[in-house]
């Protein structure tokens, strides 16, 4: 067997029959063999084996510094790494390095800790987001908002999904509650719906009935009474709710259609009216400035006799166009009242017994200020100064009264 030379290493050695030797402590460990060549290459090479072991120690470390590995994923290395130093055939401070990882255990510890308490803030978030979402669901499903309520609830299952999982016990109760929102809500969207569409089938069939009573009435010559008909069958129509979308439309075209039928020949009639009746409201016109030149009543007499007359071709002038009417009567009207007016006057001017009636009241007086005079004249005698202060204002107001008595009198004249 060759010899080989020894060589010493601060961590080690090579022995004269090639033996490495590793020092670790107080104690060395043969790690291999290096035979027929320079010891100190044999060196170099297990200094080099160490030094992979630094670099995976080393990248451990970062990694773990960096927060880049999961505390268990850290700790499987540091096992694997342990057993790989303790076998390791590599020439260096084995012990330091054991040492180094024995530093990572407390920071894997920590780490550890540091993420089942950010888990428990997650899990503790994820379970309040998951009851803000059950409860604005049980409020959806509580109201009548069904036309975008139902997009409201597509939108919270999208957050459902990406919210995480919390306790199984919690996270299936919430799902429940969820659940029950979102089936309740859809029941009742489709029970509304149908109502809806049951209601707008009966509003359609009721329509169709319109439409066959306005279609009757199209061809009416009856024009004042089939206008009022018109006007009964748009406020039952009203009545009567929407149809189906795209059918509403269609029934209201032929309701239309039927009314303006018969508004349109109506309109025409009466055109044809207004235009035969325009001669009428001229001749009226003249009617009107011979009543009109009566004003101001002066002679109520000659006024009433005039009025007969002016009454009379009034009537047998005729109708006159609707546009008309209103302002024609009304400038007749005005006349009318006038004369009226005038013969109530001159009725309450004659009237025998407001005449005697005045005419008392006018002896009364007199004789009533006589004896105040005579009452004044023997105060005064007296030199009683209270009476005739006192007696002087009775005899003034009395003289008052009897000046408007005589003037009411002489109306009656």
């Amino acid at each position: 067997m060759s010899m080989t030379a020894s060589a010493t290493h601060e961590w080690g050695r090579i022995d004269e029959d090639g033996n490495v030797y590793v020092r670790v402590g107080d104690s060395e460990r043969r790690i291999g063999q290096w035979l027929g060549g320079d010891p100190s290459e044999g060196l170099a090479m297990f200094e080099r084996r160490f030094e992979g072991l630094v670099t995976e120690v080393e990248l451990l470390e970062s990694r773990l510094n960096g927060r880049t590995v999961s505390p268990d994923d850290a700790a499987n290395s540091v096992r694997k790494l342990r057993d790989h130093i303790d076998n390791a055939q590599a020439l260096g401070d084995l012990a330091g390095l054991q040492r180094r990882l024995d530093a990572l255990d407390p920071v894997i510890e920590q780490h550890r800790q540091e993420r089942r308490a950010e888990r428990a803030q997650r899990m503790e978030h994820a379970q309040q987001e998951k009851q803000r979402i059950v409860g604005e669901a049980e409020d959806i499903a509580a109201g009548t908002d069904y036309k975008h309520g139902v997009d409201r609830l597509r939108a919270l299952m999208e957050e459902w999904k990406s919210t995480p999982r919390i306790d199984r016990k919690t996270d299936d109760e919430l799902w429940h509650r969820f659940s029950a929102a979102r089936t309740g809500f859809t029941r009742r969207r489709k029970a509304h719906f149908a109502e809806q569409a049951a209601r707008r089938d009966e509003a359609a069939r009721v329509k169709e009935k319109l439409i066959a009573e306005a279609e009757e009435l199209s061809t009416s010559t009856d024009w004042g009474p089939t206008s009022r008909k018109y006007r009964d069958l748009m406020q039952r129509w009203k009545q009567a709710g929407s149809a189906p979308r795209g059918v509403d439309d269609k029934l209201w075209k032929r309701f239309r259609a039927a009314q303006d039928t018969f508004f349109t020949a109506r309109d025409a009639a009466n055109a044809e009216l207004d235009a035969q009746y325009q001669a009428n409201a001229e001749v009226k016109e003249q009617i009107l400035a011979e009543a009109e030149a009566l004003l101001p009543i002066e002679d109520v007499e000659a006024a009433r006799r005039a009025w007969h007359g002016i009454a009379d071709r009034w009537e047998e002038a005729g109708k006159v166009p609707r546009s008309r009417m209103k302002e024609l009567d009304g400038r007749l009207k005005t006349v009318e009242n006038a004369i009226r007016a005038a013969e109530d006057k001159k009725w309450q001017r004659s009237d025998p017994e407001k005449s005697a009636r005045a005419d008392d009241m006018v002896a009364k007086l007199q004789a009533s200020i006589e004896g105040i005079e005579r009452d004044l004249r023997a105060a005064r005698d007296r030199g009683d100064t209270a009476a005739v202060t006192k007696l002087e204002s009775d005899l003034a107001s009395q003289k008052s009264f009897l000046e408007m008595a005589q003037k009411a009198s002489s109306d009656f004249q």
